[in-house]
């Protein structure tokens, strides 16, 4: 599994890139607005994530309709080369789809909820599919179910273009296990959770122990 920070926080992303562990950053309006970022700074906000980052970068398409979807996303594929345009899953988003991917710009289709709306977000084009795990969790339903059900179904068929699943909405480190172990290719966190995965109490108390250890050698 790959894992895709989810942010707009340059000190973030710069942090999480120096582990080595980070295969991409996925972004949108709402981080963006979080960081307190401002309309005309956005494009340059974008070009430095895609700086900081060796992977694809996901930046969202705001547009309702398939012409001001296309139109932006191919403003924001002429920021950088390793730009993705986040485009959600709906009637217009599959239209906007189809045509950018048809123009080599990926497309991460976001917002999907169903295993027909992940096929039909992967016939379309999209490059990454992004079922929301959070969200369902958020309602008392089962999002890992969810999730685990567009793995097989993507998994099942041939389709023109390669397809990644990203397991959004990802809340806790028990979702990014779970995520793994039914086989997403991604999980995409935000730097809260990230930091989480890498610590154990396990891990804390034998590095305790290791230390306590040598100190008795040193004293030696």
């Amino acid at each position: 599994m790959k894992f895709f920070l989810d942010t707009a926080d340059l000190a973030e992303i710069a942090e999480a890139a120096s582990w080595g562990v980070v295969a991409g950053v996925t972004t949108n309006p709402s981080l963006y607005a979080r960081i307190g970022g401002k309309l005309a700074d956005f494009p340059a906000h974008i070009q430095r994530i895609c700086e900081l980052t060796d992977g694809p970068v996901s930046a969202e398409a705001v547009g309702t309709t398939r012409e001001e979807i296309i139109a932006e996303g191919e403003e924001l594929a002429a920021l950088a080369s390793n730009v993705v345009v986040k485009i959600p899953t709906t009637i217009e988003g599959l239209a906007a789809t189809k045509a950018l991917s048809a123009k080599g710009i990926p497309v991460n289709m976001t917002l999907c909820f169903s295993v027909p709306q992940a096929i039909m977000a992967a016939r379309a084009g999209a490059a990454y599919i992004s079922p929301f795990v959070g969200r369902f969790d958020d309602i008392s339903e089962d999002g890992l179910a969810q999730l685990e059900d567009v793995v097989v179904a993507i998994e099942n068929y041939d389709f023109d273009q390669p397809v990644e699943i990203i397991a959004a909405s990802i809340r806790s480190a028990h979702h990014v296990t779970q995520s793994a172990l039914m086989g997403a290719d991604i999980a995409t966190v935000p730097f809260d959770v990230l930091k989480k995965l890498v610590e154990h109490p396990l891990t804390d108390r034998g590095l305790a122990s290791f230390e306590a250890d040598w100190k008795k050698v040193v004293q030696a």
